[in-house]
């Protein structure tokens, strides 16, 4: 987003919708900032839902209250203005936002007409007038005569199929004479899908335009979608320029084939043998699902013709011949598990704007909205006086009167003028069309900008999702920087702590430390002593494995650690008594170390122990600092009136 429209955008944030504090009592004061009921009633009552060991409320409130310490901590720290956070936390606003900025109800009607038009197929053909992309007004009005007047010769009694081949502009139309087959939901854009599914069979829509052009649609019958098939196939091509003497061997080779199969053959032995296909030759002819309209209509009729196991006869289709073995069938899923895929594919489609037109359209009667057609006529008087150029930009970037008002909030000319100062303009010729449809585009996009700047308080589940992303963003950080980072990096205060508390990592059991080394032979064996005697205890393990296994053969392996009974079967032979262990791959065995009968040496011999516990009292000491830094008022009587969901 460029800098001024993100000024714009800004401009549209109007003051929120204030929710009333009778409905949204204060729980809690930290250091002057409020804290709502609401908040803490949402996230107390997922926790419990989560939770298989439930806390008391007070529990929950005192832990509520220490993690809200620590988001107030961090905004002092100023990490919620870095531009890192800025930006993570805006993208997923962007997305929590988007099922609030379009009309639901809208959108799982679509999906749920989607659904049903992937069980039903349609048999269609069709005509298509082009329409020139980059000059779509001079080509368009030509485009839906040339359509009407065929129209009218196929409702007089003409082919349709001899109207295609005149009259179509498909370049597809030489080989299939305009005929598309079989198609089912999201096969064909969605002006056509449309049409499609809504003419009865056997007639011929009005035209329909799409992005390609005018369609004159013919429906030729319907069907319950068969669902998909899994092929395997054996494949004998056909170039275009090969001789009849040529084509009378290539359909030889396909019978031997398949007398082959009928006597008994594996089919995967008849692939590697004769399929000329190399993209499934390593899959023995193994192809992907196939569903209506996704491969030749000739090897569709086939594959869905046949049973799981069966094997066609040989077949025909432009691209050779085929013997054909289904693997598997499977019908089309429930609409439950497929209706997030559905909603994702929409998205993607000419029927997505659907849900965000029919959400405007209510928010318009929600917001009392009222459009100043005076200035839309003075505006369209501009435009054609002007021609759009930059005396037009010039005279509504001053005019401050007003164009529409939204839940009482003035938007005017100026205010347009800086969004189409930054907008892609219509390809419109027609300078009146034009400028009405960038108003109208501006009026969509401050609409859902008004609604998007108040989701907060207009939907409490919005707010609570975004604010527990927010603070826990902000609770990670400074988590990370006072105890978890802090913790690891902190070699002098590991050493304390352990010093300090060193009785409780004591054991009653001796623990082994040092490496444990296991080799090829003994020539490896040799040159791993060798190199110890050199090597810190530390850079023991990683230096061996790292010199000795060279290339892709691997001739050691070396664990460097503290080792109880039973944790290594080396160890336990070398220092616990155990029988002698042998490795078949790694035969020579030694073992370098010490003994340890009552405790570790320094903190690294426990090191992972050590640092979650000086973890734990860095929280401890950092929660206490805390309470101390900021004030804390709870109000127990909004405590008193929590709701526990159930």
């Amino acid at each position: 987003m460029r800098k001024s429209a993100l000024i714009l955008a800004i401009s549209l944030l109007v003051p929120a919708l204030v929710v009333s504090q009778e409905s949204d009592p204060t729980i809690m004061t930290i250091n002057g900032k409020e804290i709502k009921k609401s908040e803490f009633e949402y996230i107390y009552n997922k926790n419990k839902q989560q939770q298989l060991e439930q806390k008391r409320l007070d529990e929950y409130l005192e832990m509520f209250k220490d993690y809200k310490l620590k988001v107030m901590e961090a905004e002092a720290n100023g990490i919620d203005t870095t531009q890192a956070f800025i930006s993570e936390l805006q993208g997923y606003r962007n997305q929590l936002a988007q099922p609030y900025l379009v009309d639901q109800e809208a959108d799982e009607k679509l999906a749920q007409e989607a659904y049903a038009r992937l069980r039903e197929n349609v048999e269609v053909a069709h005509i298509l007038f082009s329409v020139e992309e980059g000059n779509p007004n001079k080509t368009q009005a030509k485009a839906y005569e040339k359509a009407m007047a065929v129209k009218k010769r196929i409702d007089a009694g003409a082919d349709f199929t001899e109207m295609a081949k005149k009259y179509s502009e498909d370049p597809s139309v030489a080989r299939n004479n305009g005929y598309l087959g079989y198609i089912k939901g999201f096969m064909t854009v969605y002006p056509f899908e449309q049409v499609a599914y809504t003419t009865p069979v056997g007639e011929v829509s009005e035209p329909v335009l799409s992005r390609f052009g005018y369609h004159l649609i013919k429906v030729m019958s319907r069907r319950t979608d068969p669902g998909e098939v899994l092929t395997a196939h054996i494949m004998v091509m056909l170039p275009t320029s090969i001789t009849p003497d040529e084509a009378k061997a290539k359909e030889a080779k396909i019978q031997e084939a398949y007398q082959k199969l009928l006597n008994g053959a594996a089919f995967e032995d008849m692939v590697q043998e004769y399929t000329e296909d190399p993209g499934t030759r390593d899959t023995d002819g193994k192809m992907r699902w196939i569903s209506t309209g996704r491969i030749v209509k000739e090897y569709e009729d086939v594959a869905f013709s046949l049973n799981e196991g069966e094997i066609s006869a040989p077949f025909k289709t432009p691209f050779g011949w085929h013997i054909v073995k289904v693997i598997e069938k499977r019908g089309l899923k429930p609409y439950a598990e497929m209706q997030k895929d559905i909603m994702r594919r929409i998205a993607r489609e000419d029927r997505a704007g659907n849900g965000k037109e029919s959400l405007i359209a209510k928010l318009k009667i929600d917001y009392n909205y009222k459009f100043n057609g005076d200035k839309m006529a003075q505006l369209k008087e501009l435009a054609k006086s002007t021609q759009l150029n930059d005396n037009f930009q010039s005279a509504i970037s001053h005019d401050n009167e007003t164009l529409f008002t939204l839940n009482g909030i003035k938007y005017t000319v100026s205010n347009f003028a800086e969004y189409y100062a930054n907008s892609k303009k219509p390809k419109e010729t027609d300078i009146e069309k034009s400028i009405t449809k960038s108003v109208d585009d501006y009026i969509n996009y401050a609409i859902i900008a008004y609604e998007n700047s108040i989701l907060e308080d207009k939907y409490p589940d919005f707010r609570n999702l975004y604010n527990e992303y927010r603070d826990g963003m902000l609770l990670f950080e400074i988590s990370n920087r006072e105890v978890w980072d802090k913790a690891a990096k902190d070699e002098k205060g590991l050493k304390k702590y352990f010093k300090k508390n060193r009785r409780q990592y004591s054991w009653n059991e001796p623990h082994f430390k040092g490496i444990v080394v296991q080799c090829k032979n003994d020539s490896v064996a040799s040159e791993a002593k060798a190199m110890l005697k050199n090597l810190e205890y530390e850079e023991s393990a990683t230096t061996l494995n790292k010199e000795l296994n060279r290339g892709s053969e691997r001739v050691i392996k070396v664990k460097r650690g503290l080792f109880s009974y039973g944790d290594n079967a080396i160890v336990d032979s070398y220092f616990f008594g155990a029988k002698p262990y042998i490795d078949e791959t790694f035969p020579v065995s030694f073992a370098k170390g010490r003994l340890l009968k009552k405790g570790p040496e320094n903190y690294t011999d426990v090191k992972g122990q050590v640092t979650s516990d000086y973890q734990q009292q860095l929280e401890k000491d950092w929660i206490k600092y805390l309470n101390k830094k900021y004030k804390v008022d709870i109000n127990y009587n909004v405590v008193s009136t929590i709701e526990e969901k159930k």
